[in-house]
């Protein structure tokens, strides 16, 4: 079943024509973009790259939801969906399918935003020949996206979208012992197997009802830091005296950012203070990356969005069932756990994933220190 088309109701999220843009800026051309949002002209695709024009024009998503009734959350599904798009478009689909997502599924290609751009184009033919609504391309999204990590498809499996969504209901069906959910699954396969071998390999589920257990995946390595200790200060060094006062003048000032004290300097790079940590120690070349907590494989459920510090150690390229792994996926790095050894090069392990450290009263720490009398 398809997604139902975006309403074009000045009230659909919440937004109203009345009241004034908190837009930091004053651009005509800008306004222009506001009104049009506000009116809801044109389609979703319009609106996502409205919403990006917004965003280059150094609005936050914040402004823009008083400016133009767009929530944080749907401006970022827009953009994105948009994004996908586009790179759908660049990778050759049916009219059929292209005039469909311009008027509706933003939500579903919003899904597909995990597979590589040059993988799109198939998703979104497959997923409208098949009437899949979001809920269902969200189900089968990233089994789509393994079947493709590997060089040669599972045995009995072709490369095709066909395939690689029967292959993914296939695999449950095999993990399930209940009679009737395992039969639901086995025809979830078959409805999707392209390829007669593919279809053959299905069918023999029917006959045979051996349970093959799956491995779950290892706990994600996360680290908060509590203790004062855990929290080292950067700081820089001018030199060894006797010093030239011009070269102690050009010592640049250091001005941590961000949650974990994230350190600049001039030029593309930066420096953070990490604990001396003995999973720090044992790593031969760490680097560090900026994510949020959302944005990480199998993050446990109950923890509140949040900035975390991933450590990654490049130097760890040899695969394990225990550790997850950055990998390139269509140029963007991506944090992936393998249960079997993967064809695709892995650039490193995880060493450790870092929480920032509590601080209920921020301005607490600025103060004097206080003894008593």
């Amino acid at each position: 079943m398809a997604a139902t088309p975006p309403s074009t109701s000045s009230t659909e999220f919440g937004g109203t024509e009345s009241g004034e843009s908190n837009s930091p800026t004053n651009q005509p051309e800008i306004q222009d973009i506001i009104l049009k949002l506000r009116r809801k002209e044109g389609n979703w695709v319009d609106w996502g790259k409205a919403c990006q024009t917004l965003q280059k024009a150094k609005m936050s998503p914040q402004d823009i939801f008083e400016a133009t009734g767009f929530e944080p959350i749907q401006q970022n599904q827009l953009t994105v969906a948009a994004q996908v798009f586009d790179s759908m478009l660049a990778g050759g689909v049916s009219e059929q399918t292209k005039a469909h997502y311009q008027t509706r599924g933003s939500d579903s290609l919003y899904e597909f935003r995990i597979l590589p751009q040059e993988r799109r184009a198939a998703a979104a033919d497959f997923a409208f020949s098949h009437g899949l609504d979001s809920e269902q391309v969200k189900e089968i999204v990233k089994g789509l996206r393994d079947f493709y990590y590997s060089e040669t498809p599972p045995p009995g499996f072709e490369k095709n979208m066909g395939d690689a969504a029967a292959y993914y209901y296939w695999r449950l069906a095999r993990q399930q012992s209940d009679l009737q959910a395992r039969s639901r699954l086995i025809a979830q396969s078959l409805r999707f197997a392209a390829s007669n071998s593919a279809r053959s390999k299905i069918e023999k589920l029917l006959t045979d009802f051996t349970v093959i257990s799956t491995k779950s995946a290892p706990r994600l390595p996360i680290f908060r830091l509590e203790d004062e200790a855990d929290s080292p200060v950067i700081v820089p060094v001018a030199g060894q005296m006797p010093l030239a006062t011009e070269d102690y003048k050009q010592v640049p000032m250091v001005e941590p950012e961000d949650t974990f004290g994230l350190v600049k300097f001039s030029g593309t790079g930066a420096w953070v203070p990490v604990p001396g940590w003995q999973v720090i120690l044992k790593a031969e070349d760490p680097i560090a990356l900026l994510a949020k907590y959302e944005q990480l494989p199998n993050p446990p459920e109950g923890y509140k969005n949040e900035d975390v510090l991933i450590v990654v150690d490049r130097a760890k390229r040899k695969w394990d069932e225990f550790s997850y792994y950055v990998i390139d996926a269509g140029g963007q790095l991506e944090i992936r756990w393998f249960e079997a050894e993967p064809d695709v090069q892995l650039l490193g392990g995880i060493a450790l994933i870092m929480r920032p450290k509590k601080i209920f009263d921020q301005s607490y720490t600025q103060e004097y220190w206080q003894t008593d009398e």
